[in-house]
């Protein structure tokens, strides 16, 4: 089972293996902004608090948001610190956007799959079909954060036919295995590929010491929801974003949710 050790290590890794373009630590929370549409690289990681006061803290990360033009998000879970935050949020006016559930499964061997390559830098097939998959408004972003991550890492894909048609990357830190970058070109979906690609990522992290895996993905995204369980995951966090009320329609930016889990 799951414990709150457990559920703050892996949001740990998470952070980790997306990094935002732009961070700065207020009181121990992460205060991250990239631009383009991720939810997560655009918002405050709220694992650790030193402060004295909430509030005041709230104040400095609005400060900094407003800088951008930009409207201040936060990302709550479970383990947020410090407690009571999510009715700190409301109380200043923050509205909940699209919230998505990190799964977990304990590490397995697992034998080699056929037709996967394995690097550690995203190469051109590899790129065509991840980028392809998401939203025009998180392309450019998302191409300089593939250049960020820290190993160890590896890229995987799936080839047919001399192509690649199906991706994942996946981080290691804090003795768990995050998967990020899950896609499937159209043409080649419901046929295994991704279920190939996600196995050879388990059987890589095995090799990393790595005790679980864990990806996230949004709430209602059932197809992915159900692929996932099928393959071992259980849900076991609820991530919560929270987006500043302001009056000036200009700070309000649309941000397209964090998917499946593609950045």
């Amino acid at each position: 089972m799951i414990n709150c050790e457990d559920r703050v290590r892996m949001e740990r890794a998470h952070v980790l293996a997306w990094p935002a373009l732009r961070t700065v630590d207020i009181e121990g929370w992460l205060w991250r902004s990239s631009g383009g549409g991720s939810q997560r690289a655009n918002s405050v990681s709220t694992i650790d608090f030193h402060g004295a006061g909430a509030e005041a803290a709230v104040l400095r990360v609005e400060s900094c948001y407003r800088a951008l033009g930009q409207a201040a998000r936060f990302h709550t879970f479970e383990e947020t610190s410090p407690a009571g935050m999510e009715d700190l949020l409301r109380r200043r006016g923050y509205r909940e956007s699209e919230s998505t559930i990190t799964m977990f499964k304990r590490v397995e061997g697992r034998d080699a799959v056929a037709g996967i390559e394995v690097r550690g830098d995203a190469w051109a097939g590899w790129r065509n079909v991840y980028l392809g998959g998401i939203t025009e408004n998180r392309r450019a972003v998302n191409s300089l954060i593939l250049h960020r991550i820290q190993a160890p890492r590896a890229f995987f894909g799936l080839a047919r036919g001399g192509e690649t048609i199906a991706t994942a990357l996946c981080v290691v830190g804090f003795g768990c295995a995050v998967i990020e970058c899950v896609a499937t070109r159209p043409d080649a979906r419901r046929q295994g590929a991704a279920r190939c690609v996600l196995e050879a990522v388990e059987r890589w992290a095995g090799g990393q010491s790595a005790d679980w895996l864990g990806l996230q993905v949004v709430a209602s995204n059932a197809a992915a929801v159900g692929l996932y369980k099928r393959l071992g995951f259980f849900v076991s966090a609820v991530n919560r974003f929270w987006v500043e009320g302001l009056p000036d329609i200009n700070c309000r930016k649309s941000h397209a949710p964090d998917d499946a889990p593609d950045d």
